[in-house]
């Protein structure tokens, strides 16, 4: 534990860009092990009056609890609006029992959480959800971007995992307006996370390189495309080989490969939305699966990387797998 908060420490923040990248192990059943394995859920966060939770945060609660029992799972990343609709007001805000502790109960999900934020939270205070990482031994937010790097047991591949805060980056969006990002609210803050970003992509030599935001770089439904990160996100994982972007914002679960990079939508976490109407605004033939019906009841992704290959499974929180697809390490020659 110490060795991963320190490896935290050295890369959250900016100032850290001087620091060598530190690959933390993971011990568990270390020994009979070749693989990470993690899930990632979006836009989980429950409403903000009794119960506090949706039907589908329980369903898909439960299942993950069972596929991180069945599979395994390390980790867990939460993909942003965590609280719905306006986030937390402070760090004893109740939400974070009534949204989160007492409903992923599982013991197969005492597992570190690492969280990033969405628009619903940054219509809260996001501090508070950092500052919470004292109260929770698995909430993991040390600061509004950050990055994670692992080795793959008895391999000698690596993995690193890059937390992006999109709405310091492109600015909130308003679900009941335009519904899209309207710049940043600080400029200053938004260009000190896109030089962070250009540093530590460029800088890594992972084997496998996962970067995390809310919003989406591309999606076909109700959101679409995120322009922002179209311009400023999209070129940087082109250039630096990553292998996938994960995020959430649109209430489904979706696969886009575009230059050979998978784009992964898992915001089915607490809503879903059938919604498709962005469905010819992304690159012609990239659509390769999509899902936000009802009858799902919910649903994540879980990921297994391995020495030359990660594994992504798309699953409905009615207890299967719904979609598999295989993305190989990255060529760094």
């Amino acid at each position: 534990m110490a060795l991963a908060l320190l490896n935290i420490l050295f890369v959250a923040f900016p100032m850290a860009l001087c620091y060598p990248t530190l690959f933390q192990d993971l011990f568990q059943n270390g020994k009979n092990r070749s693989s990470v394995k993690f899930l990632a859920v979006g836009d989980w966060g429950g409403v903000p009056y009794p119960p506090y939770v949706t039907p589908v945060e329980e369903a898909t609660a439960q299942e993950m609890g069972r596929v991180a029992e069945q599979m395994g799972a390390d980790f867990v990343l939460a993909l942003g609006d965590n609280f719905y609709y306006t986030g937390v007001d402070s760090v004893d805000s109740p939400r974070f029992k009534d949204t989160f502790e007492t409903v992923y109960t599982a013991k197969s999900l005492d597992i570190p959480w690492y969280v990033l934020a969405g628009n619903h939270d940054h219509a809260g205070d996001v501090k508070a959800q950092i500052e919470y990482s004292r109260r929770s031994s698995r909430w993991h937010f040390p600061y509004y971007y950050y990055e994670l790097n692992f080795r793959i047991p008895n391999t000698d591949s690596t993995l690193s995992v890059i937390m992006l805060d999109t709405v310091m980056l492109c600015g909130n969006s308003d679900d009941f307006e335009d519904e899209k990002p309207r710049g940043p609210l600080h400029a200053v803050d938004a260009n000190r996370q896109l030089t962070w970003l250009q540093s530590r992509m460029k800088q890594s030599k992972a084997d496998f390189l996962l970067v995390a935001g809310h919003y989406p770089v591309w999606s076909v439904s109700e959101h679409g495309p995120t322009e922002c990160l179209l311009q400023r996100l999209h070129p940087l994982l082109v250039k630096h080989n990553a292998t996938a972007y994960l995020c959430g914002h649109d209430h489904n679960l979706q696969y886009i490969k575009e230059s050979d990079i998978g784009f992964v939508v898992s915001g089915a976490g607490n809503f879903l939305d059938p919604d498709r109407r962005h469905w010819h605004h992304v690159p012609k033939g990239s659509i390769k699966f999509f899902t936000g019906q009802a009858s799902t009841l919910g649903g994540f992704v879980h990921g297994e990387v391995k020495k030359d290959e990660l594994i992504i499974t798309f699953f409905q929180a009615r207890g299967t797998s719904l979609y598999r697809t295989v993305l190989p390490r990255r060529d760094l020659d």
